[in-house]
């Protein structure tokens, strides 16, 4: 086994199943249990230990109520749950680009541990590859009041574990053969928000110089939103909306209340924007650390020295109404109702529908929703770095066919199997429309590229998106490329529109 010295102590990995050039160290802490004393707290130190520590199994999941396919499911009582893992080719001295990996999840769910997060593919690249465990829902990003007198738990407590993850990256990675002047951070949905989010945290101020963002969520509260969702989950838990009513009810009885509120919005359709989609934690702007959504803030020029490459799918919202999570609007009043409550003009829609003469009415919805959500607001990230200087390069995935003659939408998600190379993996059958065939491996090897060579150079292959000089957007697909394509008609109905900054 490979053994590595890291500040809190030597740890020892072992050869990945897929390439056994590429080592894989699970589950070092980064930072201390976040209970007991601890809960609802800043990132505490992690503790030291004497010997090595054999790391050959993932770290417990943050608290949640998710089961999700070939990964663990969090249980009442696991508490080290701050931990990283990482697939790396070489050792101390290499000094190879380092690839910080984030999770989505809606804030809520998810974990390091998710087969499709596997970094050997990524590692046998030359990159260093860590993915990283972080506090999810209102563990992480619940809104605490405090008294006075009593000592302030800061909101945003997800995004400081992920900072102090960056740190202990910052000072341990050399250990691994990484570089820790070449970190680029990367994420996928919440993930994607999160990186969007450091970029303009002065706490995550050069601990990263490139970031990946993939279908970044439109989804920061406020601070007077995150206060209502406290009020709401202490009703659900049936304690104060205090730090003492807050920490007398256990992990567990903060998730399921939460879930029993969510359910609340997704049975009524007359309370508002959170009943399509009622997830109701994200990051709260003008809390700890963050004194903007990422959004205005790129507006302003923030992060604008950190080298960006963004991505959404072309068909985002599909995916969440195959898995039944969204509400289904399948009547004109309806979609005139969806559009009232997220405030969108009706000529927003009705260009929709030019666009799409064939689709349904829940089309026309998913359609609208995915760019609300995700597409748009994804692209407009992209825009504004862009605009205020950043150096940015823009990419859609638009693989529609899966493996088999069986077809599958460009939706959330599916293109991270590809990005990762992960596509033999059973788990992400679902996603990419079962076994992969011989042109969706060809994608993937140039999607995982892609990713290698931005982190390595800062140069994915194609132009950024300030250059007048060729295409400049990278269309994912296993048809050759066409470029901007369709996307680009979805886009100018915007033009006009202010995009709604969406709350949880």
């Amino acid at each position: 086994m490979a053994e590595f010295t890291t500040s809190n102590g030597s740890v020892a990995g072992e050869p990945a199943l897929r390439d056994p050039a590429v080592t894989v160290v699970r589950g070092i802490p980064y930072a201390a249990p976040p209970f007991g004393a601890n809960r609802f707290r800043a990132p505490r130190p992690a503790a030291s230990w004497d010997g090595v520590r054999k790391c050959v199994s993932f770290g417990p999941v943050a608290p949640q109520s998710a089961e999700l396919p070939g990964a663990p499911a969090w249980s009442p009582g696991d508490e080290d749950i701050l931990s990283l893992n990482i697939w790396t080719p070489g050792g101390e001295g290499d000094a190879l680009p380092v690839l910080v990996w984030i999770h989505g999840g809606a804030f809520a769910f998810g974990s390091s541990a998710q087969p499709d997060f596997d970094g050997t593919a990524l590692a046998g690249h030359g990159l260093v590859v860590v993915t990283i465990n972080y506090r999810l829902g209102f563990e992480g990003f619940g809104h605490v009041p405090t008294a006075e007198g009593e000592e302030p738990c800061p909101d945003n407590r997800g995004l400081l574990d992920q900072i102090a993850a960056l740190r202990w990256v910052r000072e341990n990675i050399a250990a691994f053969g990484g570089d820790p002047d070449r970190v680029t951070v990367s994420g996928q949905s919440a993930g994607a928000t999160s990186v969007a989010c450091l970029m303009v945290m002065e706490g995550a101020r050069g601990l990263f110089r490139r970031a990946v963002v993939h279908s970044a969520v439109n989804a920061c509260a406020s601070l007077e939103s995150a206060a209502r969702t406290t009020r709401e989950v202490a009703a659900e838990a049936d304690v104060p909306a205090t730090l003492e009513g807050l920490i007398s009810a256990s992990p567990k009885v903060l998730v399921d209340a939460s879930d029993r509120v969510v359910e609340h919005y997704r049975r009524d359709p007359g309370s508002g924007p959170r009943h399509y989609d009622p997830a109701i934690y994200g990051p709260v702007a003008g809390g700890s650390g963050l004194p903007q959504d990422p959004l205005t803030a790129f507006e302003t020029g923030a992060g604008r020295e950190i080298e960006l490459m963004a991505c959404h799918t072309t068909e985002e919202y599909w995916l969440l109404d195959a898995v039944g999570s969204c509400a289904k609007v399948n009547t004109e009043e309806g979609l005139a109702g969806f559009a009232a409550d997220h405030r969108l003009p009706g000529a927003l829609v009705d260009a929709y529908r030019v666009l799409m003469p064939d689709a349904s009415v829940n089309e026309l919805y998913l359609a609208v929703y995915g760019d609300v959500l995700f597409g748009e607001y994804s692209s407009r990230l992209a825009d504004a770095h862009a605009d205020n200087g950043g150096r940015t390069f823009l990419a859609r995935f638009d693989r529609r066919q899966g493996g088999g003659g069986r077809s599958v939408r460009a939706w959330h998600c599916a293109d991270i199997p590809f990005a990762f190379g992960v596509l033999d993996d059973e788990s992400v059958h679902f996603l990419i429309g079962g076994p992969p065939a011989e042109v969706d491996r060809e994608l993937a090897g140039r999607m995982v590229r892609a990713w290698a060579d931005f982190a390595a150079t800062g140069n994915p292959g194609w132009l950024p998106i300030t250059s007048s000089d060729g295409e400049t957007v990278r269309i994912w697909d296993t048809l050759p490329e066409d470029g901007h394509g369709r996307r680009d008609d979805f886009r100018r109905p915007w033009r006009a529109v202010g995009l709604p900054l969406l709350e949880p």
